[in-house]
């Protein structure tokens, strides 16, 4: 659990950086503010997450392939 938690705050992180940058730059209307920061915290985390994503997807694949045995 802990890839997923990892990469789901950076995520989040991401995007309070963008939108506080986008915030400083001037950018005042609240779409175009969320809007921007969602756009531009996107595209950040395919560059910045590309290892936490694989380490999110290794994980997810691990526990589908070796579910937990279920008693009866």
């Amino acid at each position: 659990m802990r890839p997923v938690l990892v990469y789901t705050l950076s995520r989040i992180g991401l995007f309070l950086i963008a939108l506080l940058v986008l915030w400083l730059v001037g950018l005042q209307h609240p779409l175009f503010l969320i809007g921007g920061a969602f756009l531009l915290s996107g595209i950040a985390s395919l560059v910045l997450l590309s290892n936490q994503r694989d380490a999110v997807s290794a994980r997810l694949s691990s526990k589908m392939n070796h579910p937990k045995p279920q008693d009866d």
